[in-house]
Parts: structure tokens; sequence; C-alpha cells
């Protein structure tokens, strides 16, 4: 009898809270910490980042709320987690494609920061050294303005895409560490690949040989055959004309960017009529100083 009393309460307490939730309805309120994730295109791939973002509210920080020479989950909430979607180097140290927990050890004048095997560590006690994938020190920058929200970036892109900078940013205290690939060695493998099949990156490749300094000679050879399958395509002819520029064909160049001004106008592109024009003047002043 005194079981079933028992039982009897607890279910009758249950449909109370029930009924009471259903009578007054619920809240949508903003998390005090909300949940973040941010992709970036990177090398050939993305990196992809996972965090919860505390605010100030008022507090100390580091120091304080988040104790020095203690691990940090770097964020609140959960884990905060960094996939790579490619083979990167962090600290000197070859990361193969993946997800790592991103864990920092804060400290008054260096912090240690952790890309660990294990996407699962919320506070010190579930942390490991030996599951540490990446463990580097680093001098924090103090900021001269508060950043009331806990923040990681990834900047400074390289324009190669071989690069890229992570930065966590809270308080008044930023600390940042790069990233990079080599992504020359498997682009340079893609090309040789695609020139032996049927549709060649004619383009493409010699894009990428222009813009890397790479074979000039080879590069020409390749915008000239992307401008002959499409002749109107007054941005491959632009591309011609810069190799030409380089190659040091000031006459070659003037004549390819005038039939690229000409094509860019007829379809209004302002943008690549500027473009030509620049080339062509700079071409003209190199003209006069061989002669």
């Amino acid at each position: 009898m005194i079981k079933k009393s028992i039982f009897m309460m607890g279910l009758s307490l249950a449909i109370t809270m029930l009924a009471s939730e259903n009578l007054f309805g619920q809240l949508s309120v903003p998390a005090p910490s909300p949940t973040i994730t941010v992709k970036q295109g990177f090398a050939t791939s993305n990196i992809e980042l996972s965090y919860s973002r505390p605010s100030v509210r008022g507090r100390v920080v580091f120091g304080d709320l988040v104790p020095y020479d203690k691990v940090w989950r770097t964020g609140a909430n959960g884990a905060t987690t960094i996939y790579f979607g490619e083979e990167v180097s962090v600290g000197g140290k070859k990361l193969p494609k993946g997800k790592y927990g991103l864990l920092t050890i804060p400290g008054k004048s260096e912090w240690t920061v952790i890309l660990s095997k294990d996407t699962t560590v919320t506070s010190p006690a579930d942390y490991k050294q030996e599951n540490d994938a990446v463990r580097m020190k680093i001098k924090p920058v103090k900021l001269p303005a508060m950043v009331e929200t806990f923040s990681i970036e990834i900047a400074n892109v390289r324009t190669k895409g071989d690069g890229c900078d992570i930065r966590i940013v809270w308080e008044r205290t930023m600390i940042s560490f790069t990233v990079t690939a080599d992504i020359d060695t498997k682009i340079m493998a893609q090309i040789d690949e695609s020139m032996k099949g049927d549709k060649k990156p004619y383009y493409q490749a010699a894009r990428y040989y222009y813009e890397n300094k790479k074979d000039l000679r080879k590069a020409l050879e390749w915008a000239d055959e992307a401008v002959k399958a499409r002749p109107d395509a007054y941005w491959i002819i632009l591309l011609k004309a810069r190799i030409q520029f380089d190659l040091g064909d000031y006459d070659g160049c003037i004549a390819t960017a005038n039939q690229s001004k000409e094509k860019a106008k007829a379809d209004q592109n302002d943008d690549y009529v500027k473009m030509n024009d620049k080339l062509i003047a700079d071409a003209q002043k190199l003209q006069l100083k061989k002669k």
C-alpha cells in the first residue's frame, strides 16, 4: 500500500507539472552562450569551427571566470571542435584530415593551444594529454578595445589558398595560430592528370601557372587553346594578355588586351574595360623604355 501510495503521488505530481506547462506555455529566450558553426573554404576543401559564444557581461574573464593554468574548453557549454577537410600543418606538425578538439590553457604571459584527437573534452577532468595531436605555446596579444562576445575567427586566408590564421578573441585578449596546406603538389598533379583526358582545363591550368609564376610559355600555350575554345570570353583573352605582359611581349599584350577590351565593351562590362586599359597603359610604358 505504501509503495502504491508513493507511486500515485509521483504520478499525480507529474500530471500536475505537465498540466502546469500546458497551462502557461513555453518561452523562446536567447541562449546566454549561443552556439555557432563557421565554415570557410580553404585550400581544396574547408575548415569548419563549432563552438559556443559566452559574453563578458561585466565579469573579469581571464584569471577569474576562466582560470589561469587550467585546461579550458575554449568556449562555453559543449566541446569546441575544428574540422580540416584535408591534410594541414599546424605548429610545424602535419595533421590528417578530420575533426579535432580545440583546447587551450590560458596563462598570464603565455597560452598553450591544443588540438586533441578527443573531440568531447569539456572540463579539465576529461582532458588526457596522450590524446594531443598538436600542442604549442603562444604569446597573447592585448587588444586596445573590449571584445564583449567570445569569438574564434578564420582570418587572413591567403590569396593562394595555402594558409590562414585561427584567432581566438575575447575580453582584451587575442591569440592566433597559423594553418597551412600543401596545395601546390595536389593541383600540379591534378593538372598533369587532367591534361591526359579528353576535356582539358586549359583556362584553369593557364591561370594557375600564371598566378603561381610557373612555366609562363606553357601557360600561354594553354591560354591560346582556351581562347580558341571560347573566342568571346574576354576574361580568358585578358589572362592571355597578362601572360604576354609577364613574358615581355608588350606588342602582343597590347593587341590581345585591345581584343579583350572590345569584347568587354560589347558586353557592357566596365570593370574589364578598365582592367584592359590599365594593362595596355602599363605595357605601353615598358614598350617605350625598351626603345
